[in-house]
């Protein structure tokens, strides 16, 4: 079974009473949803809409949860935690030096941790799971960069800035991470405003080409003019945030789509439910 550790994590917990309705008045996950074994996606976002911080959270005992994130801004999530708790009786703390396993393929419930594995439920295709606090060795990250490359999950650093983008632009409204059931939490409206319009034009796509990708953060362009940016790459794969508009219009004329010097071809995730628009975008809108 492969599996790769992850040392750039980190965990913050959230219990006591109050937990889940603090939680749920914030974040962008509903948790009414997530299951006892379960790591959704979810986001903090800032008023406009944008995401302040990535996370996968699970629940933990009776009344808590745990929020995996980035180890160099958990900190400043943390900060950001405590701002919005006031009066609600929820203790929230940090967990340093955190180990991360990752296992995927048919056994990938039989952690290396031992913790409770957890299902990563932002892959649809491949049964991942996630455990903490273990101290197994070796584990394969260039093979676990591969498989979230290949599924088209992109990740806050190696893929888009914080406080920069939407969760329409790295699919947390088709991988769980939003829930447009629940009540209001930060963000909401814009957010509520892209789903029931259609607005949101930026999404994830899966970069191929026949020739190994430059570094990420290259700008993918058509005749000079930008269309995304490239994010993670595992040789002559890769993902990419881009308009999709301009990328049907490229595609609709003919037009090569370069990641700096490179022929590029772009694809969206097989389990992925938007679709490229009908139509392209017009030169008014460039």
């Amino acid at each position: 079974m492969p599996f790769a550790l992850l040392d750039n994590r980190a965990l913050i917990s959230v219990s006591g009473p109050d937990a889940e309705h603090f939680l749920q008045n914030i974040l962008t996950t509903d948790l009414d949803t997530l299951a006892a074994a379960e790591a959704k996606p979810g986001a903090l976002l800032s008023p406009q809409g944008k995401i302040l911080f990535d996370f996968l959270i699970s629940r933990a005992g009776e009344s808590g949860f745990q929020l995996e994130c980035r180890a160099d801004v958990a900190d400043d999530f943390l900060r950001r935690l405590m701002l919005y708790k006031l009066r609600a009786k929820a203790e929230i703390a940090k967990q340093d030096q955190l180990l991360v396993t990752v296992a995927w393929g048919d056994d990938s419930t039989a952690s290396h941790s031992d913790s409770t594995a957890l299902a990563d439920t932002r892959f649809r295709d491949v049964a991942v799971s996630r455990s903490y606090g273990g101290a197994s060795e070796g584990g394969d990250q260039a093979a676990w960069q591969t498989l979230r490359i290949a599924h088209g999950i992109a990740e806050s650093g190696p893929d888009y800035q914080l406080g920069d983008t939407f969760p329409h632009d790295v699919l947390l409204d088709e991988t769980g991470g939003v829930g447009f059931k629940k009540g209001c939490y930060v963000g909401q409206e814009v957010v509520s405003r892209m789903q029931h319009r259609g607005t949101a034009r930026r999404r994830v796509l899966i970069v191929s080409a026949d020739h190994a990708l430059p570094a990420p953060g290259t700008e993918l362009t058509v005749a000079g003019r930008p269309v995304g940016t490239l994010g993670s790459t595992a040789g002559t794969a890769g993902l990419a945030i881009a308009r999709i508009d301009r990328v049907k219009a490229a595609l609709d004329a003919g037009q090569p789509i370069l990641a700096g010097d490179v022929a590029v071809s772009l694809a969206i995730p097989s389990w992925a439910k938007f679709s490229f628009p009908r139509e392209a975008v017009g030169a008014e809108d460039a």
